[in-house]
């Protein structure tokens, strides 16, 4: 249920914003890390995680169509193969690469006219409809594991290693992935906003949302899991009077879709918190956040140096 909301959610526009008040996050975000390499060891049998078995012959002309994959194809070397990608796939590498999602919807008839090799999706990948057609036509379509947290994403990425023939680079890839990130001062509690004000979803995460793995990994309480809610609640003031949060953690286009800082400190509840008081707002941009993919590292280091004030 909790997943299929968050889908449901990914439908909706990717907004974005990010203010001073709030520390900008938007500087240039340096390429991930290339294993290199060959064109790895074809043709390769995989098994999907919807137990389709695929045999993948040729990684010339792939489309991927999740953000963590992406970046691990560029990890993997294979960035110039890539032929097309969806919405959420934001590495600064691939802005050339054509974008193949209408919202977050694939678009079937755009993924095929560009004759892919290759596809590759997790189980959020929508419709089915459009997958369906695309693998009707003929054309490879992996579906690898979805990922929710740092313990997660060794298995994806070993995954989309096995599919592109490149399993020996897997190793790499993930040790550099999950390297051990600094740990911020004491032990603040952190209120995860998912805000698309456009739409009017305002929605406070939990156990499960994918933010509470980031924070307990750089030494802060999730406030949302603290309380004891699943991943996704709609968020109340008795939510927020719960939660208590001492910063809140939001998206930079959530943030923007609701007026910036002061939008948000204006929502019902949260000027009662301790984080509205101090104004104490952590923001990333989106295609980082919930990527789990080689630039996680990234993602923790700009968490863990806003709460300490960097």
């Amino acid at each position: 249920m909790t997943r299929l909301l968050l889908a449901a959610l990914g439908a909706l526009l990717v907004l974005t914003g990010c203010t001073s008040a709030a520390r900008e996050t938007s500087a240039p975000q340096p390429a991930v890390a290339v294993m290199g390499g060959d064109a790895g060891i074809l043709p390769t049998t995989v098994r999907g995680t919807d137990g389709a078995e695929v045999i993948v012959s040729d990684t010339s002309r792939i489309v991927a169509l999740n953000g963590g994959i992406t970046e691990t194809l560029f990890a993997l070397g294979l960035g110039d193969s890539l032929v097309g990608r969806d919405v959420s796939s934001d590495l600064p590498e691939a802005e050339p690469i054509e974008v193949v999602t209408q919202g977050h919807d694939v678009s079937p008839e755009g993924v095929l006219a560009l004759n892919p090799s290759l596809v590759l999706a997790d189980a959020r990948t929508g419709p089915p409809e459009a997958l369906a057609a695309i693998r009707n036509a003929g054309v490879p379509v992996v579906l690898v594991p979805e990922v929710w947290s740092l313990e997660e994403m060794p298995k994806r990425v070993r995954a989309i290693a096995d599919a592109v023939g490149r399993s020996d680079a897997a190793d790499a890839i993930i040790a550099a992935s999950t390297s051990s990130p600094t740990r911020v001062r004491g032990e603040p509690v952190v209120a995860f906003l998912y805000l698309r004000g456009n739409a009017a979803v305002y929605l406070l995460g939990g156990d499960g949302s994918g933010a509470d793995s980031l924070l307990e990994a750089v030494g802060a309480v999730d406030a949302g899991s603290r309380a004891g809610l699943g991943a996704f609640t709609p968020l109340t003031p008795e939510a927020l009077a719960e939660a208590q949060p001492d910063a809140l953690l939001v998206m930079e286009k959530g943030l923007e879709s609701v007026g910036g800082v002061d939008g948000l400190l204006a929502l019902p509840g949260v000027a009662q918190t301790p984080a509205a008081k101090n104004r104490r707002v952590i923001v990333v941009p989106d295609g980082l956040l919930l990527n789990f993919g080689p630039r996680t590292p990234q993602t923790l280091r700009a968490i863990a140096g806003q709460l300490d004030g960097e």
